[in-house]
């Protein structure tokens, strides 16, 4: 497990370089980095950025300039809103356009005519009297925001490192020594990133109890309600009040290809629906709830949108009750109406991902059914739910920890059904989100929960807050930007 969660970090690592292919080329050489004045600047003077520098250039032949180009491709300038390639202007009045082109150069990579492959531009009649160097004024507009922020924020403290795009907006969390600089840093994404029109940050609380942040307007307009795709699916709501991670796509996919056709999710805190509508998409029978009023709308409307009401039924509730009044019923109605062959080919989820307080709803499944109800038992234990709990864990071996929370909730060690512990992702140093994969059994579900008598009484879980301190590191700031998926 340390070996996967090292190989996804290289993965996010490598995938950043390519994005970023020429931003260590341009920003290591000091002439194409914005003015060292703008360090420290609190409020964005977009002209403050301007600066000339001498780049080397060629001149070359109009018809010709195809050919000489990828002769030269890996030595061209390139940055933001700058094309490489541009007409020459005739010296004269009206200053119209020569056959000629001019090819801008990176000054790193040609120092000299010899930089340049001297033998091939010679049989296109490009000589060392076509190298020159000459002016050129760049501004705020030849930098991305990247490039921006490194020029800008402290050098000695860790800065704007990524982002994540739901819809029209952008929304990031920002260190407390950052947070005098958030108007210039909402102002930059807001020029930088296409279609953005809003950009947010956390502010100082988290509400637990329905798993929404509140929100702090840094730049552009108030509108919340946004309109995002997921792995194909399209998803509606309103930001400021639902809970929504881009970065949990993948896991969302990871689960939604498990299931297939006329197999059973029980999502016990589905927000506005990545797991479940995507499930009843494939035709699964799903019963999806959430405690929240706010995102129990949304998760009927993302249902209506994609067509797949018929095979989702949508309830709001507190997760317990949803298990004991609601999947309890459907279970039970399902293993009294199931032949042998049908529970061997259909088989049924329960997915549990509120990953801060998750595991405290697993007594709920310790003496889950009565004396009477466990005459439906099935005979296949292969027809028994697999519950999938989403955790935090925080130390040196995470994956250790939260095998041990699991089972601490659960109050029975996981054996031969423990089907697997799988990493999601690093949220904060030495501290991991992890899936947690198990069979229900007929010990856990006949056998109530004994609570250990030394043990102090847990807080009510849907009654929980976090700090603002707490919830920065179960939201961290990563080392890549989230991909849109817009």
């Amino acid at each position: 497990m340390v070996l996967l969660r090292r190989l996804t970090l290289v993965q996010d690592f490598l995938q950043q370089l390519r994005r970023q292919r020429h931003y260590w080329k341009n920003m290591g050489c000091s002439l194409l980095e914005p003015p060292a004045s703008v360090r420290g600047m609190l409020e964005l003077n977009r002209d403050s950025f301007k600066k000339r520098v001498e780049l080397p250039r060629l001149r070359v032949p109009g018809p010709d300039s195809n050919k000489v180009l990828p002769l030269l491709k890996k030595l061209l300038l390139k940055m933001e809103k700058l094309r490489p390639v541009r007409a020459v202007p005739c010296a004269g009045a009206g200053g119209e356009s020569s056959s000629m082109r001019e090819i801008l150069l990176h000054p790193s990579a040609v120092k000299s005519w010899d930089c340049l492959p001297t033998a091939e531009l010679m049989k296109f009649k490009v000589g060392p009297n076509n190298f020159y160097y000459d002016e050129l004024e760049l501004g705020y507009d030849n930098w991305r925001a990247d490039e921006i922020f490194k020029s800008v924020l402290p050098t000695d403290e860790e800065g704007v490192t990524s982002y994540s795009r739901i819809g029209h907006i952008v929304h990031l969390n920002l260190r407390d020594h950052l947070l005098p600089y958030k108007k210039l840093v909402g102002e930059v994404l807001l020029d930088k990133v296409p279609g953005c029109r809003t950009v947010v940050i956390k502010a100082a609380t988290i509400d637990n109890t329905y798993r929404n942040f509140q929100l702090e307007l840094i730049c552009g307009e108030p509108e919340y309600q946004v309109e995002t795709k997921e792995n194909g699916v399209v998803f509606e709501f309103d930001f400021s009040r639902v809970y929504w991670n881009p970065r949990l796509s993948t896991e969302h996919e990871r689960i939604t290809k498990m299931l297939n056709a006329n197999d059973v999710l029980y999502d016990v805190f589905a927000g506005v629906g990545p797991f479940s509508v995507p499930a009843a998409r494939k035709k699964c029978w799903v019963l999806a709830n959430d405690l929240n009023p706010e995102s129990y709308k949304w998760l009927q409307h993302n249902a209506k949108r994609n067509k797949c009401l018929t095979h989702m039924k949508t309830f709001n509730k507190d997760g317990r009750q949803f298990l004991l009044d609601d999947v309890k019923v459907d279970l039970l109605e399902r293993w009294k109406n199931s032949t042998a062959d049908k529970l061997m080919t259909n088989q049924i989820h329960i997915t549990m991902n509120l990953p801060a307080m998750a595991v405290e709803f697993l007594d709920v499944f310790r003496g889950f059914l009565n004396v009477d109800e466990q005459k439906n038992f099935p005979a296949n234990e292969l027809s028994y739910p697999t519950v999938h709990v989403y955790s935090f864990a925080k130390g040196e071996d995470t994956k250790t920890l939260v095998r041990n929370l699991v089972e601490k909730n659960l109050g029975l060690p996981l054996k031969d059904n423990l089907e697997g512990i799988y990493f999601v992702r690093n949220v904060a140093p030495n501290k991991d989100m992890y899936r947690v994969a198990f069979r229900l059994t007929k010990e856990i579900l006949i056998t109530p929960f004994v609570k250990n008598p030394t043990e102090p009484a847990a807080e009510t879980p849907t009654a929980k807050k976090r700090s603002a301190s707490e919830a920065h590191e179960e939201e961290p700031l990563v080392a890549n930007k989230v991909k849109c998926n817009s």
